[in-house]
């Protein structure tokens, strides 16, 4: 049995793969490209990746292959009827990030609803040290406990920030784009009333029909002008183009977005135009990729592997 990694550096350089290696023999690659693929998988029995596209272009040549390992939730980089038609089984892993994502929505609703970049470089450029006063009120900030929070996407992240969202003391609504979530914990609602009553929107919404572009300049300015926006869910979700005009329109307060329409960020995003760090914070979708995040990917991928190796079908999706 041969095992190949393909993008073990999306996964970090921090992670033990050894595990693997009980299985058969395994051969790990930091990065492949399209153009290494066929070569690095022509004798391969199993197969991990991340973002590299797998078709009859990069598998044809790997008459072995029997699965592959998704390294991520998402599995739109795999051409399913081709490995269906070939009979190669392809699994995903899910859920190893609710945590992480939840935590990371949070620091970022902080870090830009609380102005933490003007005070952190207050403090550190001397301007304090010069202060006569104690404290600096240049910049307002308002406290989370009371607000609307509104939730686009109420599935196991979505879930975890609502919760967490409640112990700030927060209200939390929410909307489905599927029309498929019902809780009764929380009251649903559709999208032009979540967005005139929230004072915090945060996307953890899958890229479907129905949410590529649902966030425009239209919907933005449905919103209060001091609300913040988040997105944890996929970049296409939101028109880079449509929250840079309600940023500098001040139609909202504030965004902060974990993913982008391409990734890495293109060198023309709209975005980069938009230097105000106290309005719009971007981080380069490292939401999911916390230390323990990370370890248990890895723990769920060995269970795949295991699992198709004793004849089960844990998480395959064909």
């Amino acid at each position: 049995m041969k095992i190949v990694m393909l993008e073990a550096a999306s996964l970090g350089d921090d992670l033990d793969f050894s595990g693997f290696e009980k299985y058969g023999e395994l051969a790990v690659y930091e990065k492949t490209t399209r153009e290494q693929c066929p070569d690095r998988i022509r004798e391969a029995d199993i197969i991990m990746a991340n973002k590299l596209l797998l078709d009859e272009g990069t598998l044809s040549g790997a008459q072995r292959l029997k699965l592959i390992c998704i390294t991520a939730t998402g599995v739109n980089n795999v051409d399913l009827e081709y490995a269906k038609s070939r009979g190669i089984g392809v699994a995903n892993v899910a859920g190893y990030s609710t945590a992480s994502v939840a935590q990371h929505t949070f620091a970022m609703y902080f870090y830009v609803a609380e102005k933490l970049r003007y005070f952190d470089e207050y403090v550190k450029s001397g301007g304090y040290a010069a202060s006569d006063s104690f404290s600096n009120l240049q910049e307002k900030f308002s406290e989370l406990a009371g607000k609307t929070w509104g939730i686009v996407g109420l599935g196991a992240i979505g879930k975890r920030t609502a919760e967490i969202a409640e112990a700030f003391g927060c209200r939390v609504v929410y909307y489905s784009s599927s029309g498929k979530d019902r809780n009764p914990r929380y009251r649903r609602l559709e999208l032009a009333e979540l967005l005139e009553l929230s004072d915090v929107v945060s996307v953890h919404a899958p890229l479907t029909a129905a949410t590529e572009k649902l966030f425009t300049y239209e919907r933005f300015c449905q919103m209060k002008p001091d609300a913040i926006f988040i997105n944890v869910g996929r970049g296409p979700i939101v028109d880079e183009a449509g929250l840079l005009r309600a940023l500098e329109e001040e139609k909202i307060a504030g965004a902060a977005l974990d993913v982008l329409c391409t990734e890495p960020m293109a060198a023309d995003n709209p975005l980069l135009a938009f230097q105000d760090s106290r309005r719009l914070l971007i981080t380069p979708h490292i939401a999911w990729a916390s230390r323990e995040a990370r370890q248990l990917l890895v723990q769920k991928l060995e269970e795949n592997l295991k699992s198709f190796l004793d004849g089960g079908r844990l998480n395959r999706v064909c």
